[in-house]
């Protein structure tokens, strides 16, 4: 049986860690009746205050990484040049800004909604409905609206549930983060997982 993921999941302080133990877990959504779910096949972390790449470097607070200091269990998304809306799980105690960006998900429900949401044809892979975290955002319905909304809240739309995956350590690969050239020396920290073998992970 499917379980959610409890809240000592989600407050551990480790977020290298808790971006490689989300990987074969099941980010799953609800709306309107629609449920569509998908398993994690990549992920990125990011940690204030000394990760140039995080939004909250130097414990920086505004209206949008505010979410980030809550305790983990929460989801920060947030919008990508003006166009994607990118799911993030917030980690780690109160006040510690740690987040973990899904990259990537295995659509295994609700594909039908996901080709709709994603304006493709049915005949497309379903690599494209799902790789990068912009599509998997738009497949599975998730909405900047929706940042702040609690993981842990049976009530919920969106939650992540643990279904007996265990991935071995050399089952999981690690590299560079994307697109943060701009962090410096923070951009050679090999944060970003994925699962080897997978076609559900953006390639450079």
């Amino acid at each position: 049986m499917p379980n959610r993921l409890t809240r000592d999941f989600y407050i551990r302080t480790d977020v290298v860690q808790v971006a490689r133990d989300l990987l074969g877990k099941v980010l799953v959504t609800r709306f309107d009746g629609i449920t569509t779910a998908g398993m994690i096949t990549e992920t990125e972390a990011y940690r204030a205050p000394d990760d140039r790449a995080c939004h909250a470097y130097g414990n920086r607070r505004t209206a949008r990484t505010e979410v980030m200091f809550q305790e983990g269990g929460s989801a920060y998304i947030y919008l990508c040049y003006g166009i994607h809306h990118l799911f993030n799980v917030v980690t780690a105690p109160e006040d510690q800004a740690h987040a973990v960006l899904i990259r990537a998900i295995e659509p295994i429900s609700g594909l039908e909604y996901m080709y709709q949401r994603r304006n493709l044809s049915v005949k497309a892979a379903p690599e494209r409905l799902t790789t990068g975290p912009g599509a998997l955002s738009q497949a599975l319905g998730l909405h900047t609206s929706q940042t702040g909304q609690s993981l842990l809240d049976p009530n919920s739309p969106v939650w992540i549930e643990e279904h007996g995956q265990e991935l071995q350590p050399d089952a999981i690969a690690a590299g560079t983060r994307i697109g943060v050239g701009y962090a410096g020396t923070c951009a050679a920290w090999e944060w970003r997982f994925w699962i080897r073998g997978s076609r559900f992970v953006r390639r450079r």
